[in-house]
């Protein structure tokens, strides 16, 4: 299973560990995903999303379906249809 979400299209990045004496080893950086199910009551109908934590607010502050208008109206493609 990849990692991204599949309403930001957050990724993993990439960086280093710095430790104490300053040695740098490189490390990954791997955003907060979690498996959930929405329910759309635009349409009725349940939603399993693999989607950040970040995302996971913004749904509960927005609605799903309100959230995913505003990524498509910013020109970010969802790849969800309803």
């Amino acid at each position: 299973m990849s990692r991204v979400c599949q309403l930001t299209g957050k990724r993993p990045i990439s960086g280093n560990s710095v430790s104490h004496s300053n040695r740098k080893t490189k490390r990954r950086f791997i955003p907060n995903l979690q498996k959930k199910k929405f329910f759309v009551p635009e349409t009725g109908e349940w939603v399993t999303l693999k989607v950040s934590a970040k995302a996971i607010r913004n749904i509960n502050k927005h609605g799903l379906y309100a959230y995913v208008r505003k990524l498509e109206k910013k020109g970010q493609e969802t790849g969800i249809k309803f």
